[in-house]
């Protein structure tokens, strides 16, 4: 007998691993939520963390904690300050609007694969998303309207079946999710955003590839000219 069968008589076996995150990983996806959650925007003072309370709420030790800090920290979601700890990230407003600007790119681009791969039923899914809105009901379910405003933006990217389009615009949207519910409810930002999306359905549906590209543009630009004139609280 070889020695590769002999070899391979021996081998233990072993089954494939259920969960193959770490603690770290879990312990970065609970905080990531967490800090998602929090609507940074309308908090009066910076949000501070405790890494020794979070490990405690997590039931881990602090080692994973601070490794999805850290990784919390590199996609500029937290940062650490020397002596004084760690802090939820509230970014400026000339930051927020540079983030707009690239989702403008990455979702303009999607929105031009989607009228020449996606299927009508996929397209007929984002109409389908709005119709719990009509009869005026936006005002009266505007935190269900902003989850649902989320979700046509993902759809979009996730439609274009742009693999490398669709990474690009995970933690980017991360952000851009945070600013997008704190401005849903200002002026009159859910009447023009549902118009919008209304408008940029019956582009994709009508398969015009120049007319969907031109207004998905122009609302996440719309979205930037508002932060601009009225997101004060952003300074």
């Amino acid at each position: 007998m070889s020695n590769e069968r002999v070899s391979a008589a021996t081998r233990p076996a072993l089954a494939p691993l259920a969960n193959t995150s770490t603690f770290a990983d879990r312990a970065y996806v609970a905080l990531k939520n967490v800090i998602v959650s929090l609507n940074i925007y309308e908090q009066p003072n910076e949000v501070r963390l405790d890494e020794r309370q979070l490990a405690q709420d997590l039931g881990v030790s602090r080692t994973p904690v601070r490794e999805a800090m850290a990784q919390l920290e590199r996609e500029g979601f937290v940062r650490s300050v020397p002596r004084r700890g760690i802090f939820v990230v509230r970014k400026t407003k000339e930051e927020v609007i540079e983030l707009i600007t690239a989702w403008a790119a990455l979702e303009c681009m999607a929105a031009r694969l989607i009228t020449t791969i996606a299927s009508d039923e996929e397209i007929a899914t984002l109409r389908k998303m709005f119709s719990k809105f009509e009869n005026g009901e936006l005002h009266a379910r505007l935190d269900e309207y902003s989850e649902v405003n989320i979700e046509f933006h993902q759809s979009i990217i996730r439609m274009s079946r742009n693999r490398v389009l669709t990474d690009l615009a995970a933690n980017l949207f991360t952000h851009m999710r945070m600013i997008r519910r704190q401005t849903i409810g200002e002026e009159d930002r859910a009447d023009r955003s549902i118009r919008d999306h209304m408008n940029i359905i019956q582009a994709l549906e009508a398969r015009d590839t120049p007319r969907a590209e031109e207004l998905v543009r122009a609302h996440a630009l719309g979205l930037a000219e508002h932060v601009k004139r009225h997101a004060d609280y952003l300074d």
